[in-house]
């Protein structure tokens, strides 16, 4: 009798022995995620350090030209388009098409090839800037010769052609040209003093006795050369910065008159707006100091970059909405809202992280 008393005892304390031993299985399961997921994090911040210190360096040759490289397509692409509503009036309609193609050629090609990437992708890249000033003449000349010309500004600007689109196609040959003047990240990293080897072993600098008989002599070249030496090293974040500010005017202005088209109907085609003459302030003030650089421009930055992927979500769907939807892409791509102009507003989010990471000229 005792001994059958005993066994529901017996069981119970099995029961509980089975159910601590399964718990506490699963706490070593947690702890080794834990221990795991905590690992992975260790890596992923030991590579995020690595990024800011190639950037910081100048050591991103690679990375920054396929950056330049998309954004001269997304440009083309853009242009495409554009200049198919005015059917191809001009033959100088064709040529940003040629300019953005090349920089998207020469950028892929120099992530792969060094001399590409020093010889002909700055050549490519200055090409394109070229054609975008040449684009903002015509455009204005466009502007002009609508009824009324410039004594409607308003209306002519609206619905003549995008003015300040031309110099943001020049984006793409921006960051093009920076890419050209960069290290790449597999160059071994010089040993002595900072630029010193960089100036000896580039085809375009000259050996360090000539750097300085020109920068004694205060011409024009030895402040070329000066310039070209601080973006090798990535000490150009006051050039990135103010190329930002200027970036994010185009983009706000290109906004402006974009969404008065649709009459604002929503209330998140103000964000850009808005968005833009701080991200601006940002800029000119990272200029000329290193707080504003280091805080304000890198969160206004992030914002317009998230901005950006929220206005091509948007011009995603009203292309959708449009008659047909996706029955018809080609068309309504054509006639519906821009899209990839958002990813343009983006780009200069992008310029102005990349400026916050660098490192300034003194």
């Amino acid at each position: 009798m005792a001994v059958k008393a005993l066994i529901p005892a017996v069981e119970d304390l099995s029961e509980t022995l089975l159910d601590a031993r399964l718990r506490w299985k699963r706490l070593a399961e947690r702890k080794a995620r834990m221990v795991e997921s905590g690992g992975l994090a260790r890596d992923i911040e030991r590579d995020v350090q690595i990024v800011e210190e190639y950037i910081r360096e100048g050591r991103f040759q690679r990375s920054l030209s396929l950056i330049a490289g998309i954004s001269a397509l997304l440009g083309g692409l853009e242009v495409t388009y554009e200049h198919y509503q005015g059917s191809y009036s001009q033959r100088i309609m064709y040529s940003p098409l040629v300019a953005s193609a090349g920089v998207a050629v020469a950028a892929c090609w120099g992530v792969f090839d060094r001399r590409v990437a020093r010889t002909a992708l700055p050549i490519a890249s200055l090409v394109l800037l070229g054609d975008g000033v040449t684009g903002f003449i015509f455009h204005i000349r466009g502007v002009a010769r609508k009824p009324g010309g410039w004594s409607l500004p308003v209306t002519n600007v609206t619905m003549g052609p995008p003015l300040f689109a031309p110099l943001l196609l020049g984006t793409g040959g921006f960051l093009g040209l920076i890419a050209s003047l960069l290290r790449r990240e597999d160059d071994p990293l010089p040993s002595g003093l900072p630029g010193l080897w960089e100036a000896a072993t580039a085809w375009f600098d000259k050996p360090p006795d000539e750097f300085s008989a020109h920068r004694r002599s205060g011409s024009a070249q030895a402040e070329w050369s000066r310039i070209r030496r601080r973006i090798r090293e990535g000490r150009f974040q006051r050039i990135l910065a103010g190329a930002t500010a200027v970036s994010a005017l185009l983009n706000g202005m290109e906004a402006l008159y974009s969404h008065y088209k649709n009459n604002y109907r929503y209330r998140v085609q103000w964000l850009p707006i808005l968005l833009s003459p701080v991200i601006a302030a940002a800029g000119l003030g990272a200029i000329w100091n290193r707080t504003i650089a280091e805080t304000l421009l890198p969160a206004t930055s992030l914002a317009a970059a998230i901005s950006g992927l929220v206005g091509l979500y948007y011009h995603l769907r009203g292309t959708l909405r449009r008659p047909g939807g996706l029955k018809l892409p080609v068309y309504n791509i054509i006639y519906g809202p821009p899209a990839f102009a958002p990813l343009l507003y983006s780009s200069t989010g992008f310029l102005g992280l990349l400026a916050s990471l660098l490192r300034r000229g003194d």
